[in-house]
């Protein structure tokens, strides 16, 4: 690890933190195939085990909240990243950094796209990109699950495991699946925080 990685960031300049975010979400974006959930892998671990910028439960509350609101999750994912470290021009930074590589990308496939759609070789390597997306998928469940593991807070478990099996077993929407847990939580919240005034 650098010495800049190793920096908090009381440490660095306000320029080199806007550069940063914009340089790594910017990579990010460019060099990420998949969707939201591989971007939020990338996301924890470029900003939470490099830079240590964002802890790890903050990026689990950080995904819940890309993914509960609307637009794509990538991008929710970004701009919550730079809103987290820089408030508001952190996340108009950082939305810039995930726009721009796709807005590059889609125009340069467009130009290109009848030599794109009969080409085999493309074809072939979009095939083998889909085993490495898959593959960092994998990676990201496993790595939020053992995050709720962690907590060691069975009704938080509980939840994990009814969630995946409503989706996977019973094609429950992803939607009401957040309607319902966010509830749950707030529920939760609420009680917890009575019992702490109580004692």
């Amino acid at each position: 690890m650098s010495q800049k990685e190793n920096k908090s960031l009381d440490e660095l300049p306000v320029s080199q933190i806007y550069w940063e975010l914009f340089k790594n979400i910017f990579v990010i974006s460019a060099c990420t195939f998949g969707g939201g959930f591989v971007i939020s892998g990338m996301i924890k671990q470029k900003f939470t085990e490099k830079l240590h910028w964002i802890s790890e439960e903050e990026i689990l509350d950080m995904t819940a909240i890309a993914q509960s609101a609307p637009g794509a999750l990538g991008v929710n994912m970004a701009i919550i990243t730079g809103y987290r470290i820089r408030k508001i021009p952190g996340a108009l930074i950082c939305t810039l950094g995930a726009a721009l590589p796709p807005l590059i990308i889609i125009s340069v496939i467009s130009v290109f796209y009848n030599q794109f759609q009969n080409n085999a070789i493309i074809a072939r390597a979009l095939q083998v990109m889909r085993a490495g997306v898959a593959a960092v998928i994998v990676d990201v469940v496993i790595n939020l699950a053992s995050n709720i593991f962690k907590t060691k807070n069975v009704l938080w478990i509980m939840l994990m495991i009814a969630s995946f099996i409503a989706t996977v077993f019973f094609k429950v929407s992803a939607i009401v699946l957040i309607v319902i847990c966010s509830e749950i939580g707030l529920f939760y919240s609420i009680m917890t925080g009575r019992r702490k005034k109580d004692k």
